[in-house]
């Protein structure tokens, strides 16, 4: 096995230590799927903490400016403005050749001249080694490991890494628990923690309740991961939808089974969190129009549809109120449900993570994450040609319909509703795709078409 580096005890406290990785990182965070400010350069790298969590491996969080970008504060102003990340870094002399996608680059100067860093969550004896953490509850530093006492977590567990990295990292242990490490950090407790324990204490099993977490109160508190059981049989509704499509199969049942559960989710998260009341549609239309404004100032293309969209907006004003404002999931899609046998379950409460922790903690109407469904009903059927309009309007119906029969209110009765929530969402998939994945933003644009013209 490659020696790992024996680091001295003083380097956690090092005046400088950006001196030896900040070259190394402003090159390598950029290229990552979770960093933020890929359409902007690093002009600011700064550390915010560092802990030696075992030998060879760093915790660090680090401040990445961009120029002309007001980000997210710390409280207080503390801090500047702009994005903290969570890093896990190995630091060795030889590490192995199986490392070499993760690694970030040899040190030529400072205390860690000579070294190799590299992204730690690919080694799987340093994940390992964080499992262990998690397991035994304590402190590192400013960073605290927690657990529940009634579910002890095996020990020996085999980690692997996925591969389908978002705006997080996944290490899977045994096939028996995930952990999700929080790359983008903000202040506060991550809906992801805060909301699948909320619920596991209702009794809603829709949702795997986490088992242990990792949080820091340095440079403030937040929450820095979250493990949970694994659900290990169990399919995602994105590929399962494709699946369906492919083989031309009918989707309508499994689509009322997670219109039912969904609404389980929401009358389970009514109960579980406080409830805002009905009327504020006002402000709802000021945002979302505030959001299309800037989204056509950085995707031409929306420009021409900008008049048709805005009157989506301006009828949230006159339209019904609709079911009052609460806790939701706030990126529900096909992606964020997994079936397992004949039952659906809901995952990654994180929410948007490029919206405030603020916000995501905040109460919504219920019909921004129906809305957020039927959208993915959408993007399934435009992944096969020819595109299959009545294959997603099928889809709609039904799990509209299986909403209903749970929930007691009919999201398609709410159609002013329905359409100014479809019509955000659709907004912001355009400013994804043309930043992210520019060959898929001609999904999104046909809605966007299709809600400004007709106003279906």
């Amino acid at each position: 096995m490659p020696k790992t580096a024996s680091l001295r005890p003083s380097l956690t406290r090092l005046a400088e230590p950006m001196e030896s990785l900040g070259g190394l990182l402003r090159d390598w965070l950029p290229r990552q799927r979770w960093f933020a400010g890929k359409d902007r350069p690093v002009t600011e790298l700064g550390l915010l903490s560092m802990t030696e969590l075992f030998p060879g491996c760093l915790h660090v969080l680090v401040h990445a400016g961009h120029a002309g970008h007001t980000g997210v504060p710390s409280p207080g102003g503390a801090l500047p403005a702009g994005d903290c990340y969570q890093l896990l870094l190995g630091v060795r002399e030889h590490p192995s050749p199986r490392l070499g996608r993760a690694l970030i680059g040899r040190v030529q100067d400072g205390p860690l001249a000579g070294l190799t860093v590299y992204d730690a969550l690919h080694d799987p004896r340093s994940a390992q080694l964080l499992l262990d953490r998690l397991r035994h509850p304590g402190t590192a530093g400013p960073l605290r490991f927690d657990c529940e006492p009634d579910q002890p977590v095996p020990g020996g567990l085999v980690p692997r890494l996925l591969d389908a990295e978002q705006s997080n990292s996944s290490l899977v242990y045994g096939d028996e628990y995930i952990l999700k490490v929080f790359r983008r950090i903000q202040p506060g407790v991550n809906p992801d923690l805060e909301v699948p324990g909320a619920l596991a204490r209702q009794g809603c099993h829709r949702v795997p309740a986490p088992v242990a977490w990792f949080q820091t109160k340095h440079p403030f508190k937040a929450t820095l991961g979250v493990l949970q059981p694994y659900l290990r049989d169990a399919s995602d509704g994105w590929t399962l939808a494709l699946h369906a499509l492919a083989a031309g199969d009918d989707f309508t049942v499994q689509a009322r089974a997670l219109g039912a559960a969904t609404a389980e989710v929401h009358l389970a998260l009514a109960s579980a969190f406080p409830v805002g009341e009905p009327g504020e549609n006002g402000r709802t239309a000021t945002a979302m129009t505030e959001r299309l404004a800037a989204a056509a100032h950085c995707v031409p293309a929306l420009q021409p549809y900008v008049p048709g969209l805005q009157t989506a907006f301006a009828a949230l004003t006159t339209c019904d109120a609709g079911p009052p404002a609460q806790r939701i999931h706030g990126d529900l899609h096909l992606g964020q449900v997994l079936r397992a046998g004949r039952e659906w379950f809901v995952i990654d409460f994180e929410g948007e993570p490029s919206r405030p922790l603020s916000e995501r903690r905040s109460a919504h109407s219920p019909v921004r994450d129906i809305a957020g469904m039927l959208r993915s009903f959408d993007y399934a059927a435009r992944q096969r040609r020819p595109w299959r309009p009545e294959w997603a309007r099928r889809c709609r119906e039904a799990y509209c319909g299986g909403y209903a029969a749970r929930a007691g209110w009919d999201p398609r009765k709410k159609h002013g509703l329905l359409r100014a929530y479809e019509t955000d969402r659709a907004v912001y998939e355009v400013l994804y795709e043309a930043r992210h994945r520019p060959d898929w933003l001609p999904v999104p644009m046909a809605a966007i078409e299709r809600l400004a013209v007709r106003g279906d």
